[in-house]
């Protein structure tokens, strides 16, 4: 079902209350952060939940989608890393997506989670994507590996008890198609499971978002990774994990 922003204030009359008086912050709110009412949840069919897509300027849809929180895997091995988090930097950060972003970049946490060089291009960049509107990512890195290929890394990032969502991902895609087409796309989403743990996901598109690869990672001083860690992590490589 498609529909308009302006359509809020349209029917909000029609049903007899006044509409909101910040239109955006309703849709951004209830396709990013808050769940939708039961009375739409209800109308998914068992496996499938509702999200809004923006399909123009101003202009969405509410699409079905497989019911499946992008949440880390509470089973998933952990792996310590020194963590180079300046001191100053520790002692007042926040437990919000910028406290996760801020550890991931001083710990160069996506060069190790891909494989590849990466470098922080740009915060918060904002910008409109055709057919879609306007979108949002929280940071973009660019990257190269041993080959030479060059990579846009566009990263989601959730602090607290918020979790990452299959619309900020699709829009991080699309932005990635439009803004910059000839470098390889590798969507990462990444979350503070604990204050010094955190976990990182690479996602795909195909008909749907979905999970390619997820670790996580446990900033340590580096006194605290022992022998047994090491010689754990090699097996690990000869394992091909």
């Amino acid at each position: 079902m498609e529909f308009e922003r302006e359509d809020i204030s349209a029917f909000a009359s029609e049903l007899g209350f006044d509409p909101p008086k910040n239109l955006g912050d309703v849709l951004y709110s209830f396709r990013n952060r808050t769940k939708l009412p039961s009375g739409i949840l209800a109308e998914a069919p068992d496996g499938k939940t509702w999200i809004i897509r923006s399909v123009g300027h101003s202009k969405y849809c509410f699409v079905l989608v497989p019911d499946v929180p992008l949440v880390p895997n509470p089973n998933l091995a952990v792996t310590k890393v020194p963590d180079a988090t300046p001191g100053i930097v520790a002692k007042y950060a926040f437990n919000d997506e910028q406290a996760v972003l801020a550890r991931v970049r001083y710990n160069r946490l996506i060069d190790i989670f891909l494989g590849i060089a990466c470098y922080s291009l740009q915060n918060h960049l904002r910008t409109t994507v055709p057919d879609m509107g306007q979108v949002e990512t929280d940071e973009i890195y660019v990257g190269v590996d041993k080959s030479g290929s060059h990579y846009v890394v566009p990263v989601q990032a959730k602090g607290g008890n918020d979790e990452l969502n299959r619309v900020q991902i699709e829009q991080d895609i699309a932005l990635c198609a439009n803004k910059l087409p000839s470098l390889i796309c590798r969507p990462v989403g990444t979350q503070f499971i604990q204050d010094d743990l955190i976990a990182l996901f690479e996602f795909e598109s195909d008909t749907d978002i979905r999970v390619v690869s997820e670790k996580h990672y446990r900033l340590v001083p580096p006194e605290d990774i022992t022998d047994d860690d090491l010689d754990k992590y090699q097996q690990r490589l000869s394992d091909g994990m």
